[in-house]
């Protein structure tokens, strides 16, 4: 089994616990950050996207032009630029990264954020636009000839994308937790993205996509990509009073507005997937080994929000409970960015890797991952933590 992990790249220097609003992109931070996830061990890493935002194909040039190794992953939602000039710009960046290129396709979970940009779809035809729309991507990237599409959504005359990717394909993610993200992403996804959810949920989930491919007539599954904000330290319990700290900032910078002011709202969500989050939070702060939920609570649930908390030990054995389940790329990334992505480098990267090549060897799990029981719930009792 080939176990990667992604980050995810900032481009000022700004994080939920030192904020910036308002700042520029910055090619000599976006630089540094790069360069300091590829020497920490990460082999992808996230460029995002909001309306409000940066573009990521530039970015993620950057990236590539300062790195040899790390791959971007290129955040795509298909109401922004027209399929077959996706395709020839990542194709453009495949072959300038040496085929390091990688999309991840948001069909969009909010009307209001899909409106500031003129797209007006409801949900169901976004994905169905999503479906289509990597269906093109992929014949952009075969197809040597000039072809044509009248499509329910694209339509264009004698395309011919004069080059294709570099090793003939370009990895497509896709994400969600409702059953058209589930339909799409089983169908077409050579990833699948999900959020940090209880081991027997996140289960659930994975299972609901393989048999959506099934039912699309793949033989295989996509790849499942879980992601986490672990806060560690070199014992649980000096990891959850930073966690506590942490929160309270967090807590701050969201309230005041000062952190991504057009993407949290007071209002429940839209998407499924932060319903999903927040409904599980309420049944318990901490499930299995180590899932924080109260930052979900904390944040609305706005994109990636669950912790990981504990030990450089324990975490690394909670991350390898995901991977027992068949996650085989795991999202990490902090609440001050850039540093906490250096201390995963250092010290969670290691020792899950060191792990997977002893269960290699030997065929025998280690010591830091005794399996836990998934039942019942709630796992464990927590400490008393910052509300």
């Amino acid at each position: 089994m080939t176990v990667e992990f992604i980050s995810a790249v900032n481009v000022w220097e700004s994080s939920e616990l030192h904020p910036n609003p308002g700042g520029r992109p910055d090619s000599a931070y976006i630089r540094r950050y790069a360069r300091h996830l590829e020497e920490g061990g990460f082999d992808y890493t996230l460029v995002a996207y909001h309306s409000a935002g940066f573009d990521p194909f530039t970015v993620s040039t950057v990236i590539a032009a300062c790195t040899e190794r790390i791959k971007p992953i290129v955040a795509l939602r298909p109401n922004t630029m027209y399929p077959t000039v996706a395709a020839q710009a990542l194709t453009t960046l495949d072959h300038l990264s040496g085929g390091r290129a990688v999309v991840h396709i948001i069909s969009g979970g909010s009307d209001a954020e899909q409106a500031r940009q003129g797209d007006y779809l409801g949900k169901e035809d976004r994905y169905a636009r999503s479906a289509e729309y990597v269906g093109l991507l992929r014949r952009a990237w075969t197809e040597t000839a000039p072809w044509s599409h009248d499509g329910r959504f694209y339509k264009f005359d004698n395309f011919q994308a004069g080059f294709g990717p570099v090793n003939g394909t370009i990895p497509v993610s896709v994400g969600g937790s409702s059953d058209a993200a589930y339909r799409v992403g089983g169908a077409l996804g050579d990833i699948f993205g999900l959020w940090g959810e209880p081991l027997r949920e996140t289960q659930e989930q994975m299972d609901r996509v393989s048999q959506q491919a099934r039912l699309a007539g793949r033989s295989d599954a996509p790849r499942f990509w879980v992601t986490f904000r672990p806060i560690i330290a070199e014992t649980d319990e000096l990891a959850w009073e930073k966690a506590r700290r942490i929160i309270k900032v967090v807590d701050q910078t969201h309230k005041s507005g000062g952190f991504l002011p057009n993407r949290f709202r007071p209002a429940r969500p839209e998407n499924v997937g932060s319903q999903r989050l927040l409904r599980i939070a309420e049944g318990a702060e901490v499930y299995d080994r180590a899932l924080w939920m109260l930052p979900a609570q904390v944040t609305n649930a706005g994109g990636a929000s669950t912790a990981l908390v504990g030990s450089y030990e324990t975490v690394a054995a909670a991350i390898l409970d995901y991977i027992d389940l068949g996650a085989t790329l795991v999202s990490i990334r902090g609440y001050d960015n850039l540093n906490d992505a250096i201390d995963y480098g250092r010290y969670i990267l290691p020792l899950v890797r060191q792990e997977l090549r002893h269960r290699e060897a030997t065929g025998q799990r280690g010591a830091i991952v005794p399996q836990p029981p998934l039942a019942p719930r709630p796992a464990r009792p927590v400490p008393e933590h910052a509300s």
